[in-house]
């Protein structure tokens, strides 16, 4: 790898996770021999398990010329894209000094921290589910559909 310039700029996950895409890393420990170190395949199997897996330059971009009306920092931007906060509670480490930054009485209207969030989930993608998160989602999809099927006996009765 040859450093064309040297500090020229902070990476979000996904452009990280494209680079190591186009270097020919893959989730499969021996398709990753050769084309990419260890250390990187590793790094590439985290971020396919994250929020950056799913995104897209084009969401990202979008997402940062319709943050401008927040006036945040650029490295506070990097990090709502990098975490995809989806909660006050996630969002609040985020961002400096949010409390005198930021309006959350919603007297006149939503707050601006929901504001903001909404605009991360409506922009930026989800992060995959987890294993865990799918199979409690199988989980009740079968209790659901048990539900209906009994519900459906009961009414043929």
């Amino acid at each position: 790898m040859k450093i064309l310039r040297v500090n020229a700029g902070a990476l979000t996950d996904f452009e990280v996770l494209d680079f190591f895409r186009s270097r020919g890393a893959t989730s499969d420990p021996m398709g990753c021999i050769g084309a990419v170190t260890r250390s990187e395949c590793e790094v590439f199997d985290y971020l396919n398990n994250s929020a950056a897996c799913n995104q897209t330059r084009e969401a990202i971009c979008d997402f940062v010329k319709r943050c401008e009306k927040f006036k945040l920092a650029n490295a506070e931007i990097l990090n709502i894209i990098n975490v995809r906060p989806s909660t006050e509670a996630e969002i609040d480490p985020l961002i400096e000094r949010v409390d005198e930054r930021f309006r959350r009485d919603e007297a006149e209207g939503p707050s601006e921290v929901c504001n903001l969030l909404n605009l991360v989930v409506e922009v930026l993608p989800p992060p995959p589910k987890s294993e865990e998160e799918e199979a409690t989602d199988e989980q009740e999809t079968m209790a659901s559909g048990e539900q209906e099927t009994m519900a459906t006996d009961e009414q043929e009765t």
